[in-house]
């Protein structure tokens, strides 16, 4: 089982500036633990398999958000491009960013299974 702070360096998080937020080791573990169930992701993937924009942009936007509060850098930065991308409601181009989110998700989903087990 690995620590909070091994799961935030094997993702590249930004564990020392979500302690300072939330204050305990315990705290953080809790809310990147509820990251597991958070719909936004599945959410993206839904808009983005119907070509739905607007809904693409507001998943994309909600996972940016869950990101900075959570120090989840990586991820953070990725979704953050895909939310900018996206601002004007056009799937034009997307993909690359999109294959970037994905990627990040699943190393930032991995590290929190092996910190919860």
């Amino acid at each position: 089982m690995m620590t909070v702070k091994e799961c935030y360096e094997s993702m590249e998080a930004d564990f020392e500036g979500v302690i300072g937020r939330m204050g305990s080791e315990e705290m953080v573990k809790r809310f990147a633990l509820k990251f597991l169930d958070d719909p936004s992701y599945s959410n993206l993937e839904k808009a983005i398999q119907e070509q739905n924009a607007e809904e693409a942009f507001r998943a994309a936007h909600t996972i940016k958000g869950l990101c900075l509060n959570l120090g989840f850098d990586r991820l953070y930065k990725v979704s953050a491009e895909l939310t900018e991308k996206l601002r004007g409601r056009e799937l034009d181009g997307y993909e690359a960013l999109y294959g970037n989110v994905q990627t990040e998700y699943k190393n930032t989903i991995d590290a929190i299974q092996r910190m919860k087990e």
